[in-house]
């Protein structure tokens, strides 16, 4: 429910209403229960996507141009050590954005809903959510013709304690059969929000997996450079990625961004590998770093 319903909903749930309408013609008793999915990050990730846009364009907020915008995002990429810095910023917008043009903010797509800016503030708390779309929905199910029982309808949230009480009481009984347990995976992770992203989580990106890569340890022999001195007694390696490990026998050379932006990053207590801030946030999160989710950088 992080939004008014469309008509891709109003498909969906035409077979489950049509065929318990035919069941009811065919003199059967049909329960018809609904309720309104409010949990998982599409409400979280939109409250706080207003929130990051009023902090950085203002109450009301005062949205750059497309153009100044597509700089923007690039320079942003480049501080974060994913591009290289061009002579002249070049747009790289895909066709699509290029025809349709930039993504819209979440604020813009608050008022699409109708909802004027004086109230669109209030949706950075992702509570706000949940007690305003849910009775907006329920009067469109109404007008669609849904023949459902509206007594048992609720919000799967722990603003709901019922069923917050349901859902604990079901994955604590599992836990005890044995039939689920907590481990760790490797998985699509929002830092921002400190929890994985599931599919249907992302604004973009969906069906995207997370990608095995080797990481080729190459050792830098000493002497140190006299920028390394502060490293000396540490081991110290590049540190590259590769899908294709088999090509690295018989390797004579190893090739860096010449503007690219690489630290010295502590592994373990002894260790230190020579990437770039991205890459050693990445080995951070899966716990190869002498802090855990956290990329020590030393030079």
């Amino acid at each position: 429910m992080n939004g008014i319903l469309h008509l891709g909903h109003a498909f969906s749930l035409s077979k489950l209403e049509f065929a318990a309408a035919y069941h009811r013609l065919c003199g059967q008793n049909v329960l018809l229960p609904f309720a309104f999915h409010c949990t998982g990050m599409p409400i979280k990730a939109s409250a706080d996507k207003l929130a990051r846009e009023m902090e950085r364009y203002g109450n009301p907020p005062l949205f750059p141009s497309e153009e100044d915008f597509t700089d923007e995002i690039e320079e942003r990429k480049i501080e974060e050590g994913n591009l290289v810095a061009p002579d002249k910023f070049k747009s790289k917008r895909s066709k699509a954005t290029a025809k349709f043009g930039r993504e819209k903010f979440q604020w813009e797509i608050m008022r699409s809903f109708g909802l004027p800016d004086q109230k669109i503030a209030e949706f950075k708390d992702p509570n706000r959510w949940l007690n305003y779309f849910p009775p907006l929905a329920k009067e469109d199910l109404k007008s669609f013709g849904l023949g459902c029982d509206w007594r048992r309808s609720f919000i799967t949230t722990d603003m709901n304690p019922f069923y917050d009480s349901f859902v604990k009481w079901q994955m604590r009984k599992l836990k005890g059969m044995g039939k689920i347990m907590k481990d760790m995976r490797y998985t699509i992770y929002s830092p921002l929000d400190g929890q994985p992203c599931a599919d249907h989580d992302r604004a973009s990106g969906e069906g995207v997996q997370p990608q095995d890569y080797v990481l080729i340890k190459m050792e830098v022999i000493p002497p140190f450079p006299s920028k390394f001195k502060m490293l000396e007694g540490r081991n110290i390696f590049l540190a590259a990625a590769t899908l294709r490990p088999e090509t690295m026998y018989g390797q004579t050379n190893c090739w860096v961004l010449p503007e690219g932006k690489y630290g010295a990053f502590e592994i373990n207590e002894t260790d230190v590998f020579i990437l770039t801030q991205r890459s050693a946030l990445n080995l951070a999160y899966q716990k190869v770093s002498r802090v855990p989710e956290k990329a020590t950088c030393l030079l």
